[in-house]
């Protein structure tokens, strides 16, 4: 597949931003609040995020005049319970941080909506995911490890962009609790994508260039795209990256979206370094982006039998 750059980000935005809020809904319930300051950091940051994501999604649309459309077929469609579910989420987290800034009741600001908006959080998760796990015939995504990697990825990004954002004024107590928790979760996420990459690795797909053409022959293959110039088909659903490109890609993508923040996470903990958390968040925002690149570039279209000669 050829993903387009907006629904990347879009992706990896709003799971940063739903990993942060669960982070901050996690600190309310078991700690009776997070630090006033860092709380503000982490509401606004969680806010930007989620708008930003809401905004990119726009980018891929043919009509985005008409992307209130996109909502209409909510019974049938995790695309459309999509384009409901993140509006509400960043609805529900304003709401939220308006309750806290404006010292609402405790079960208001600090029961019902870290609740609410966890479960807001996990519902957007599935919905994502779901719009591609969903999908049988393209078998790199039709997998229980779609779902589950999409929510570790986006609690891991979270709870190190949470790291990133603690300050002095939080103290040390938190940083201690949180600390461990974003390296376990940066390594869950790790070991459920090197799992889903090698499963597909081992994929022997139904769909072959015999039951494509009903040619039976056991040595058919494809020298040409069967047209003299590409098409719509050949645009979308080919990444024209070299297999050696689409390695160093994935080496990006786990280096620098897992491993090395779980290592920068442990000396962090180790020095009491938060410069080192900060690190951490960028090197893995970049490293996330690559691995979701990857995880649309490697789903294989059955229609790319037809054109096997372009990619």
């Amino acid at each position: 597949m050829n993903p387009a750059f907006s629904v990347i980000l879009l992706t990896v935005l709003s799971g940063a931003a739903q990993g942060l809020v669960v982070l901050l809904a996690l600190a309310f319930l078991a700690g009776g609040g997070a630090d006033p300051a860092f709380a503000t950091r982490a509401f606004a940051v969680a806010l930007a995020l989620a708008v930003a994501a809401l905004v990119a999604s726009f980018f891929h649309l043919g009509r985005p005049e008409r992307a209130w459309r996109a909502a209409a077929m909510w019974r049938t469609s995790w695309l459309s319970r999509e384009v409901i579910a993140l509006p509400a989420f960043v609805g529900a987290t304003a709401i939220w941080w308006w309750g806290v800034s404006r010292g609402l009741p405790r079960p208001l600001t600090h029961v019902f909506g870290p609740l609410a908006c966890t479960l807001l959080a996990f519902v957007l998760w599935i919905c994502t995911a779901k719009i591609y796990a969903c999908l049988r015939f393209i078998e790199e995504w039709a997998q229980p490890l779609t779902p589950v990697n999409f929510v570790l990825a986006g609690l891991a990004s979270g709870f190190v962009l949470g790291l990133a954002l603690l300050g002095p004024d939080a103290g040390r107590g938190l940083a201690a609790v949180l600390g461990p928790a974003a390296v376990v979760l940066t390594l869950a996420a790790a070991a459920g994508r090197i799992a889903a990459l090698s499963r597909n690795a081992a994929l022997r797909h139904r769909s072959t260039a015999q039951s494509a053409t009903g040619i039976a022959s056991p040595t058919l293959r494809q020298v040409s795209m069967g047209m003299s110039a590409g098409s719509f088909n050949t645009r979308e659903f080919f990444h024209r990256a070299s297999a050696a490109g689409v390695r160093r890609i994935r080496l990006v993508a786990l280096g620098a979206g897992y491993a090395l923040p779980a290592v920068l996470g442990v000396l962090a903990i180790a020095s009491a370094n938060p410069a080192l958390w900060r690190l951490a968040a960028l090197v893995q925002f970049a490293g996330l982006l690559a691995d979701r690149w990857l995880f649309f570039a490697q789903a294989k279209h059955p229609q790319n039998l037809y054109y096997e000669r372009v990619s």
